[in-house]
């Protein structure tokens, strides 16, 4: 049985071994493009050969590249497509043969693509106003379908007709705004297989460069070192470069420009007048560029090229002086000659050359463009000396001196009489001028002096004046005396006199203003001086029918004023006068007759006496007069010295005088002046120029101020400089003088800080004193001492009380005590020292004086000992 079963297997293998069989898996296949794939061809049965097959028909050679075909074992062969492409589909054959036995088996290979962006860059840039096209290129099989978004919406081509999708896929977007700046989805979809890809592309709009130029002229001046700052301003996206060209040459910083970080500032050192022209802002970004021109003006200050100084003879037809200048623009040249300026104002400009003539035709200003000429015709003397050529412009102006001589012969000049008298020596006065110098005769009848005649006079000469000094012995030295100059050009010859001096005649007494001790006695000069000076006045005065007293008094302090004091109150005087020169002493003028004033009272109750009789007891006491002021301007013209004429001293010697002064329209008084009793004068420094002032000066003796004496004035215009010598003279300029007056100004302010605390117990020194150290002052009274001082203070924010408080003051005649106060008892004292006394005053009993005290405290402050104070 189990035989015949193996016979049958035997026969049914024999008979598949016949037949052969071809199978490929996979079954069928899909490759995307650019995959790689295989597929494997099993054979059942013995096979000889297995080939594969293109769906060309074409056998699968071993070597292709992109198709390989390999057997691994006698039933098995493997087809391999590496990289896929679309001409690699199609259906593939495998066969196998054994001898005339042959089997097959196909598989369809199918090549589709995927969706692949080939382009689709980011960012994509664009300039503002252009149309836009946005690249997003995109491939599959079959060709996909593409989905343009925006900000993550769909864009919406049928509500903004500006955007538009293009044949080729690609997004238009006409004139494209800053605004359509961002992210676009570019989105492709196969619906067949449900692919589904995208892309995120960046936008970016490109703005073009806006510039503007500060300004678009800029000025500047050559030749002083300075500099010129060009500027512009650029906007844009993305922010724009910007550059500087001249003359087609790009600028870089360096020793001659320099700009700043972002280059919008362009500065151009030491400017000359090559710099000038146009200057070129260049703003560029990816959009574009944009130019904008700066004019640079570069003036020049002017300066003098040519002026040379001129020499001319006397009597010359003529003279011409030129003077050349440079400078941007052109300047106007004038000529000046001490105070005097040719061509006032009507200088020629390079458009209209004019002429300037002086009335009498002698000076002619010609000028032309640059340059300007000076004609001096029929020349003199007096035309030599500095000439100043002035060039301007509106930016500055250039000065230059230049000298015209003069050669001329000698001009004599100076006073022709000198008076003086024997035995007295006089200077006769020979001022020379001439070019070149002169020599210089003397001569006496005819005789050349000194001479064996004359051996009493001798000649001192100087470069501009010859003196011939005689000392007069007898009568026959007055008369004429002749004197010759002589240089090149000339001789020139003139007579002086030297005249015998007389005494002046009387001066006259125009008027006596009398006080209560002095007296001012106003005067008229003499009407002849006699031929020379008034050196003294005599003033004397007496008691009618007494001898005179007399005073001289130094004519250069007289002026027309003389007070003359020590005179009783309320008696009657007679006054002369007489003027005294070199010569001698004139004859007096006729006596005037006058009367002084009676001393002022004022009134003090002394608490050393009873009660009942207080009201009774008085003490003479008074204020003394206004000071009567002068004012004398001093050399400068910005200090005055102010005098004042001592006047009736009330009784009581001047103990100071106080001094204050303003300018008319400020509000404050300069700090107040303290002068001591023997001066006179002040003198005001610093004062500003052109400025009216007010000076009020205080007369104090013991008895208290009198009345101010004011005067008012005004200071000079301040004075220009003008130059003394051809190359400039040297001196302090404006701020040096600046510097002194406040150098000046701050010594003046500490000296009488200093004077005041030491005097007056005030000022800065005081309030330190009393401030910071906690003293009272040098010499200043203990707190005690104070309460019994006579003082009235008021306190404005309380309504005050009146307290009075005594002190008896020293008894005239008691030892130790201090200086007595004149009352009709006290002797007065005649300037020869002599006293005089009053026999009408003898026997009157002498009366303690004392001083009311009045002292305002405030309304809650306790009284004194509980009583009560009436006024």
């Amino acid at each position: 049985m189990l035989q015949i079963r193996d016979i049958i297997w035997r026969l049914l293998f024999i008979g598949c071994a016949a037949a052969i069989q071809v199978e490929i898996t996979p079954t069928q296949g899909e490759i995307s493009v650019g995959e790689s794939k295989f597929f494997l061809c099993e054979v059942v049965g013995d096979a000889k050969d297995i080939d594969w097959y293109a769906p060309s028909g074409e056998k699968i050679l071993p070597n292709r590249p992109d198709i390989f075909v390999s057997r691994s074992d006698e039933t098995t062969s493997t087809l391999t497509i590496y990289h896929a492409n679309v001409d690699s589909a199609g259906i593939y054959k495998c066969v196998a043969k054994n001898g005339d036995k042959e089997a097959q088996a196909t598989v369809q290979v199918k090549i589709f693509q995927k969706i692949t962006f080939e382009s689709a860059p980011s960012p994509q840039e664009f300039s503002e106003g252009d149309d836009a096209e946005i690249v997003c290129d995109v491939i599959s099989s079959p060709p996909p379908t593409l989905i343009w978004k925006h900000k993550g919406s769909k864009i919406q081509f049928a509500k903004d007709v500006r955007f538009k999708i293009l044949d080729n896929g690609h997004l238009q977007i006409r004139s494209i705004k800053k605004t359509d700046e961002g992210m676009y989805n570019c989105e492709a979809r196969v619906m067949a297989r449900g692919e589904i890809d995208f892309r995120m592309i960046k936008v970016v709009v490109n703005v073009l460069p806006t510039i503007r130029a500060r300004q678009s002229e800029v000025n500047a001046t050559a030749d002083v070192g300075s500099s010129a700052l060009l500027a512009c301003d650029a906007d844009g996206f993305p922010e724009p470069t910007v550059t500087w060209a001249h003359n087609n040459v790009v600028l870089e910083t360096g020793d001659k420009y320099s700009l700043n970080e972002d280059g919008s500032e362009l500065v151009i050192k030491d400017v000359a007048k090559v710099d000038e022209g146009e200057y070129t802002c260049i703003a560029k970004n990816k959009a574009g560029e944009k130019a904008e021109e700066v004019s640079l003006n570069v003036f020049v200050q002017p300066k003098i090229t040519y002026l040379n100084n001129q020499t001319a003879a006397e009597f010359d037809e003529q003279v011409t002086l030129t003077c050349e200048a440079s400078g941007d623009p052109t300047p106007t040249i004038s000529w000046s000659f001490e105070n005097r300026v040719f061509a006032e104002g009507q200088q020629a400009s390079w458009t209209r050359p004019d002429t300037y003539e002086s009335l009498d035709r002698n000076i002619v200003v010609r000028s032309h463009a640059r340059v300007s000429s000076l004609t001096l015709k029929n020349v003199q003397f007096t035309y030599a000396g500095q000439y100043l050529c002035t060039a301007g412009n509106s930016i500055g102006q250039d000065d230059q001196h230049m000298y015209l001589e003069v050669r001329y012969s000698p001009k004599i000049q100076g006073p022709v009489a000198t008076y003086t008298w024997e035995g007295n020596a006089a200077n006769i006065s020979c001022e020379v001028e001439a070019h070149p110098g002169a020599s210089v005769l003397w001569f006496r009848d005819g005789l050349q002096l000194p001479s064996a005649n004359m051996t009493n006079t001798k000649i001192y000469n100087t470069p501009t004046a010859s003196h011939l000094e005689v000392t007069p012995d007898s009568q026959y030295e007055f008369g004429s005396y002749n004197c010759t100059a002589t240089n090149a050009m000339g001789t020139e010859s003139k007579e002086f006199l030297l005249i015998q001096a007389d005494v002046p005649s009387s001066p006259e007494i125009q008027g006596v203003e009398p006080f209560s001790s002095t007296a001012v006695v106003v005067f008229g000069e003499p009407d002849s001086m006699g031929g020379v000076p008034i050196i003294r006045y005599r003033v004397e005065w007496r008691l009618p029918g007494q001898q005179w007293t007399g005073r001289e008094y130094d004519a250069d302090d007289a002026t027309s004023r003389i007070t003359i004091a020590g005179l009783k109150p309320e008696t009657t005087y007679e006054v002369k006068m007489s003027a005294i020169n070199g010569k001698g002493e004139s004859e007096s003028c006729p006596a005037s007759t006058f009367k002084t004033e009676p001393v002022r009272y004022s009134f003090t109750i002394s608490s050393a006496i009873p009660p009942t009789l207080a009201a009774t007891t008085l003490a003479r006491k008074g204020e003394p007069s206004a000071p009567k002021l002068e004012v004398k301007v001093q050399k400068g013209g910005n200090s005055l010295k102010v005098n004042w004429i001592k006047q009736d001293d009330g009784g009581s010697p001047i103990m100071y005088y106080l001094v204050r002064y303003k300018a008319r329209h400020a509000s404050h008084w300069k700090p107040e002046i303290r002068i001591p009793n023997a001066s006179e004068y002040v003198v005001l420094s610093g004062l500003d120029w052109n400025t009216e002032y007010e000076v009020h000066v205080v007369a104090v003796n013991q008895q208290g101020k009198s009345e101010p004496g004011t005067v008012s004035f005004r200071t000079a215009t301040e004075p220009t400089t003008v130059p003394d010598a051809v190359d400039g003279g040297s001196g302090l300029g404006t701020g040096a003088i600046v510097g002194i007056l406040i150098v000046v100004f701050f010594l003046l302010l500490v000296g009488v800080d200093v004077t005041c605390y030491f005097l007056n117990k005030c000022g800065l020194l005081m309030c330190i004193a009393v401030n910071f150290c906690g003293k009272a002052g040098p010499g200043a009274k203990s707190k005690d001492i104070e309460e019994g001082k006579a003082a009235f203070t008021k306190d404005e924010s309380k309504e005050p009380i009146v307290e009075v408080r005594t002190e008896e003051e020293p008894v005239p005649n008691q030892e130790g005590g201090g200086p007595t106060e004149p009352n009709e008892t006290t002797p007065l004292t005649e300037p020869d020292g002599k006293t005089v006394k009053d026999d009408s005053t003898k026997g009157e009993t002498e009366v303690k004086n004392a001083t009311a005290e009045v002292k305002t405290v405030p309304s809650e402050a306790p009284q004194a000992n509980g009583n009560e104070s009436k006024a």
